[in-house]
């Protein structure tokens, strides 16, 4: 079996211009097709995510055999040269191709690729409400006052959740996004706002409902520590990403500072990078994103590797239905897993509309899709809309 057609999809939404999954099918000569994304639908970076995407498929997916997907990883780890100095356009490239390969293999076999990985080791997946400052449901909204942010936590928890996820920071007490007010100390003004969005969500949504939050690296780390120790009260789950990872010191000095149990990771690429986060156990958490870290081959031995510290595992989903299939299939299996994300643009018509497949959560719990492979298909009439980039051997 040889991969002889790979396909790149640029996935462009009238209904949200800022969001671009980028999606890869490779097809083989005995015509099986698998999917992979590269993790990069958000932020900045979707054309360069796509252009490494061919350059890495040109280089050598092109008449690989997808069985041979680990041989096919070192070959672009090593020979691509700059997936030895790292990052996510090169990482999240290496990604789509190697989780397309898994999809691609279990097909062939006829069965989901988390038997290819181990088998089930959770049935129930445990699953939060992620990102509710967006608006919890089909339309998206900016939460800036304290009521808004808990109605969007009581309608997650009115879709059965008993967890869910908030950014309080992303928007200022006067509801702009500007983020550089955040670099340095924060006013007792900014420290009340912040304050009272978690305290609304916790009253409106009682003890018995946990609480994420992500920060998203805005803050310096004597600002994560004036905001961890005002949100204490609140028996949050995790605080998320409260400093950057260019310095990963800061992680480890947070953490020791405030008595909120930390996660991150989507910003963290290889096992290489998990290492001094590992070393240090600065992170109780890791959050790895399969679009970026090395596709589920590098999952997988992050997990592995994770459990050595007893570091729980939430995957990283913020893209289409191809990103949410390839975490469940990899979080059903880890020993370690702790939580899923579902991300509160999976729950957008125009999102859902990329795969044949709605996967969507029962009260709040997941489970692993069934079919082989990843279980999920590409809606040819949806993608096609979008720009695409045909390589073929």
């Amino acid at each position: 079996m040889r991969v002889v057609k790979v396909e790149i999809f640029d996935i462009h939404m009238e209904s949200a211009p800022v969001w671009h999954p980028i999606i890869l099918r490779a097809t083989t000569d005995e015509g099986i097709s698998g999917v992979g994304e590269v993790g990069l639908a958000y932020g900045v970076g979707h054309s360069a995510g796509v252009g490494m995407a061919r350059n890495l498929a040109e280089s050598f997916l092109l008449g690989a055999d997808p069985f041979r997907s680990e041989r096919l990883w070192d070959a672009m780890f090593r020979e691509s040269f700059w997936a030895r100095g790292g990052g996510p356009v090169v990482y999240g490239g290496m990604s789509a191709i190697d989780t397309a390969m898994w999809d691609i293999k279990g097909k062939a076999l006829g069965l989901p690729v988390y038997q290819l990985l181990g088998g089930k080791t959770n049935e129930a997946l445990r699953t939060y409400a992620s990102q509710i400052q967006f608006g919890w449901g089909p339309e998206t909204i900016m939460a800036v006052e304290p009521e808004q942010y808990a109605e969007e936590a009581r309608k997650a928890v009115a879709d059965g959740y008993d967890c869910v996820k908030v950014d309080p920071v992303m928007y200022s007490p006067e509801g702009g996004r500007d983020t550089r007010p955040l670099r340095g100390l924060l006013t007792p003004h900014q420290l009340g706002c912040f304050r009272d969005r978690v305290a609304a969500i916790r009253e409106a949504v009682g003890p018995d409902v946990d609480i994420i939050l992500e920060i998203h690296s805005h803050l310096t780390a004597g600002a994560a520590i004036q905001l961890g120790r005002i949100w204490e009260p609140f028996n949050c789950l995790f605080y998320e990403e409260p400093v950057h990872y260019m310095n990963d010191g800061l992680h480890d000095l947070v953490a020791r500072r405030v008595d909120i149990p930390t996660a991150a990771g989507e910003r963290i690429y290889t096992r290489w990078g998990y290492r001094p986060y590992f070393e240090k156990q600065a992170i109780t958490l890791i959050q790895p994103d399969l679009g970026l870290v090395g596709g589920l081959t590098e999952g997988k031995k992050i997990c592995d590797y994770a459990h050595v510290y007893d570091v729980l595992v939430q995957v990283h989903v913020c893209g289409s239905p191809v990103a949410t299939a390839a975490a469940l299939h990899l979080e059903t299996v880890i020993p370690n897993f702790g939580i899923h994300e579902h991300h509160t643009r999976a729950l957008k018509p125009d999102n859902i509309a990329l795969c044949t497949t709605n996967l969507q959560p029962v009260d709040g719990v997941f489970t692993v899709p069934e079919g082989p492979g990843l279980g999920v298909e590409l809606n040819e009439d949806v993608v096609q809309r979008s720009p695409c980039l045909v390589l073929e051997a």
